[in-house]
């Protein structure tokens, strides 16, 4: 969410520092025209031609959230890394190149059931694959029974010319900043804040910027399809990773492989309708928040009723509006440190506990699991260091989506937003200041991902996703064609529904991916 938020994402890389935290605490090119032809038809022939250097991976860079390098899977197999050569611009694909950073773990079955390599991105924009995989790999054992796991940072993210934007201590300023101003001078400090930022990745990343939108990072997995040696790409793609993959499926329809989504991109939506629909599911995942906490047999310690939990947050964030309480080290939980805490604690339900304790904590003016909480949501690593999620993740979307909005038409929009959620309304409608000034026009108002003479891409959505309202699921299978998109619900809550390990979920994406087995349309896992 960060200060000026867009949560298209953050599925899994922040669960990785979260999870290490707590535990010390204690849009898309319009101009793009639908292309089915091969990679090999228009990059250069020595890059489609390249053979990849699997070595064993180091441990992942600052940018990459650090960390230590990932350790085997269960039975000793181990994580190997490689580098992929990709045209900086696809327009000129035989000109300079950049590296796109890979990771895999090869497929544990028999040699003659393989399938092929299954290719996940995990959201973001921003998120490192690369770092995420491995986190997650026990979970997709299965799997890699007859695929080899693959994924990758994506451009301008880790190590695949990852966008530099402020350094650390800039940062932690940037971070604390009111992203929800009350007054004329909150406001024009707000916008000279984001100006600096936005110039900031100018000025240490502005070569790459105009080469990170969305088509160009499905481009560079149609050529990863080849390097790979397979003729059709395997994916399975969560958050942001659905909207990578719908803008795949239209370039390349006749390369799509097995595909599943989980936790699906509305591509249908502006950046406005996104963020408006976003407060509408951190809102209704606050709600169910509330309720379950209340409704245990043990007392909810930060409120009496569900009404009463909510009051009570809005009084909290009132209150440090104008007195922050201390939070990690010398930085204080600010109203925007704890806003953004709060929603990443909503981003799954084995958080929710995280977010009990975190409540109680700050009632009793103590701010730092909150702190933590939105530290994850930042990539801020543990030792003062950030990954570059936060920049990656304003420079894709600010190159894919055309609209630039100003703080005039975000006072006009407010009350929309307060409607959608009160909690969250004005800092998801700030947040649309994002783009503003930025160095390079946006591609479009939406992604295209229609798809005609796709096979069946699996389309999943949960009923209780903040991040990526349940909705989006429908308009993304409409979208992607008749005969392409085939939806699945899970009434579940947080933001996805595979790692949920819900048995009907997990049998009905097995089945498809391993046997190619399609579940029947309209499919609900509960």
């Amino acid at each position: 969410m960060g200060s000026m938020p867009n949560l298209k994402a953050r599925v899994a890389a922040t669960v990785l520092l979260l999870s290490a935290s707590l535990a010390a605490c204690g849009g898309d090119d319009s101009k793009d025209t639908k292309d089915t032809r091969d990679t090999k038809d228009s990059a250069d022939a020595n890059l489609s031609a390249q053979e990849l250097s699997w070595k064993d991976c180091p441990a992942p860079s600052a940018s990459e959230g650090g960390g230590e390098a990932p350790s085997p899977l269960p039975g000793g197999a181990a994580w190997q890394c490689a580098t992929m050569k990709a045209p900086v611009d696809w327009d000129e694909p035989k000109g300079d190149t950049l590296d796109v950073a890979l990771i895999r773990a090869a497929a544990s079955g028999q040699k003659d059931k393989r399938i092929g390599s299954l290719v996940f991105n995990f959201g973001g924009p921003g998120g490192s694959g690369v770092t995420t995989l491995p986190a997650f790999g026990e979970d997709y054992a299965k799997l890699r029974t007859r695929y080899d796991l693959v994924s990758f940072d994506p451009r301008g993210v880790g190590r695949s010319a990852g966008v530099k934007c402020e350094d650390d201590e800039q940062l932690d300023t940037y971070f604390q900043q009111d992203a929800t101003p009350d007054d004329d001078a909150e406001r024009k400090k707000l916008v000279e804040n984001v100006k600096g930022f936005n110039g900031a990745c100018e000025k240490n990343s502005g070569e790459v910027l105009p080469h990170v939108r969305t088509t160009d990072a499905a481009r560079d997995m149609d050529l990863m399809r080849q390097v790979l040696g397979d003729d059709k790409l395997h994916y399975f793609g969560i958050s942001y990773g659905t909207e990578l993959g719908g803008v795949y499926a239209h370039l390349f329809p006749k390369k799509v492989g097995r595909a599943v989504f989980d936790a699906v991109v509305d591509p249908t939506e502006t950046a406005e309708e996104g963020s408006l629909g976003q407060a509408e599911g951190f809102q209704l995942a606050l709600d169910n928040y509330a309720e379950d906490c209340t409704s245990q047999v043990e007392d909810c310690p930060v409120g009496d009723t569900g009404q009463d939990v909510k009051d009570k947050i809005a009084k909290l964030l009132d209150g440090l509006d104008a007195k922050p309480l201390p939070g990690l080290g010398e930085r204080e939980l600010t109203q925007t440190a704890a806003t953004n805490g709060i929603a990443q604690s909503l981003y799954s339900k084995d958080f929710w506990p995280y977010l009990t304790e975190g409540l109680d904590e700050a009632y009793d003016g103590d701010g730092k699991i909150l702190m933590t909480l939105s530290d994850s949501m930042n990539g801020r690593n543990q030792d003062g260091t950030y990954s570059n999620i936060q920049a990656a993740n304003i420079s894709i979307n600010c190159a894919d989506d055309k609209a630039r909005y100003t703080p005039e038409y975000v006072e006009k929009k407010l009350p929309a937003f307060r409607e959608a959620s009160p909690l969250f309304g004005d800092y998801l409608a700030w947040g649309m200041v994002g783009c503003t000034d930025w160095a390079v026009d946006g591609a479009a108002d939406h992604p295209d991902v229609g798809a005609a003479g796709a096979p069946p891409i699996v389309v999943i959505g949960n009923t209780g996703d903040p991040a990526t309202p349940y909705e989006g699921a429908k308009k993304m299978a409409q979208a992607l064609g008749k005969g392409v998109g085939v939806e699945l619900t899970y009434k579940g809550q947080g933001h996805g529904a595979y790692d949920s390990k819900n048995t009907c979920v997990r049998d009905a994406v097995n089945g498809y991916l391993l046997d190619g087995t399609v579940p029947k349309e309209g499919t609900v896992c509960s």
